[in-house]
């Protein structure tokens, strides 16, 4: 799942000021879980704007739409309406949304309100721990499930550097070391034989020098007649 978090006022205002007519629009699944672009999130958002606006002496006129995912044409559709008839957007989802809906709209600005920080799980109510990096080649076989390209500080792949302590990592005791945790769950698993192979050096630069990633499912296209 992806986590983001609500960029602070100081941000969003100088965004919107040009704008007269914004639509804050919001993003019901991902965002929302991380209660930064719920229903909730936008009405107190919306209602912020309209504040200070009044403070400010202006008559600035914010609209609100919810939508169930903001990645996905048919769910953006239903507020097509809403958005032409605002100057701008301020995006409550994640920046795949943001950039589906300016995709979608190309005469329109889309205003991030967001920020997109990682993939991740709720821990508990309003902490939430990355897990994921997307990299495009998981290895977790080999680690016990445990990802130590998004869990280890410096993305170690055949073991700990010689700075974790009492299996924390050095960066901060309150991180544990995930090698530590490696270790301990494939010996609960009876697969320490796994820290054997040796993970080779995966050449970083093809995600940098190829651009945008993408992938096809071909089984799930539609088949030309």
């Amino acid at each position: 799942m992806i986590k983001a978090r609500q960029k602070p006022m100081k941000d969003i205002a100088p965004m919107v000021a040009p704008f007269s007519r914004v639509l804050v629009l919001g993003c019901n699944t991902c965002s929302a879980i991380c209660l930064a672009g719920g229903e909730k999130e936008v009405a107190t958002l919306a209602s912020t704007l309209r504040l200070q606006s009044r403070l400010n002496g202006q008559q600035k006129e914010l609209g609100e739409f919810v939508v169930k995912r903001q990645c996905e044409r048919e769910f953006v559709e239903e507020a097509r309406e809403l958005i032409q008839g605002h100057d701008a957007v301020l995006s409550l989802a994640c920046g795949v949304g943001m950039n589906f809906v300016a995709e979608m709209f190309p005469e329109k600005p889309v205003l991030p309100g967001n920020d997109t920080m990682f993939l991740g799980l709720p821990r508990e109510l309003g902490v939430f721990a990355e897990r994921c990096v997307a990299c495009g080649d998981c290895i977790i076989h080999l680690t016990g499930g445990l990802c130590p390209i998004a869990r280890c500080a410096k993305h170690l792949f055949n073991g700990p550097c010689g700075g974790s302590c009492e299996g924390h990592c050095e960066i901060s005791p309150d991180i544990p070391c995930i090698w530590q945790m490696i270790y301990d769950r494939l010996a609960r698993l009876g697969q320490l034989a796994s820290l054997e192979e040796l993970i080779p050096v995966r050449d970083w630069k093809s995600n940098e020098a190829l651009g945008p990633r993408s992938f096809v499912r071909q089984d799930l296209q539609l088949k030309e007649k």
